[in-house]
């Protein structure tokens, strides 16, 4: 039996050591998370796979012993869509779009946004860590069953979609 094409993704970033349990509660019923680095507690990894395989990135607070392992990048491929995930967009030193990649995740700033550019969908799901400035603190899901693929922010303090 073929194992099942991830289609709907769960998409953190910034949680700097603190995964809040409405994080946890959005991210269920995802077949893939992305985490797009500053973990900051390797814990965060564990518990996240406890819902779904995880695709993590090394953002510049993972400095310690257990993050070596993480990669400054990776790649996912879900249902024939190819995913570069990093941590800064801003040291992205690839052209996306040539090198065959339909999506960009990234982090680092914490203000979730989703753009598209040059045929290419780039991703931050902001911050689910500490609040940092007036920002909110959010998850996304990237739904690759939709056409055109729709992406959802969840606000975690309000418990409620945001655009």
């Amino acid at each position: 039996m073929a194992a099942k094409v991830p289609r709907k993704i769960g998409l953190i970033s910034d949680t700097h050591g603190l995964l809040r349990p409405e994080a946890l509660q959005a991210l269920r019923g995802s077949e893939l998370i992305i985490h797009a680095g500053d973990v900051g507690d390797p814990i965060i990894l564990k518990a996240l796979a406890n819902i779904a395989p995880v695709v993590a990135v090394r953002g510049n607070v993972d400095t310690e012993d257990w993050a070596k392992s993480l990669p400054e990048t990776a790649v996912a491929e879900a249902d024939g869509v190819n995913i570069y995930v990093l941590h800064d967009s801003k040291s992205l030193d690839l052209d996306p779009r040539a090198s065959q990649f339909h999506i960009v995740i990234s982090g680092h700033s914490h203000k979730p946004s989703r753009s598209e550019r040059n045929g290419v969908l780039y991703i931050n799901p902001g911050s689910a860590g500490p609040r940092r400035f007036n920002l909110p603190i959010t998850v996304a899901y990237l739904d690759l069953g939709a056409t055109p693929w729709t992406v959802e922010f969840v606000d975690l303090e309000k418990e409620r979609k945001v655009k």
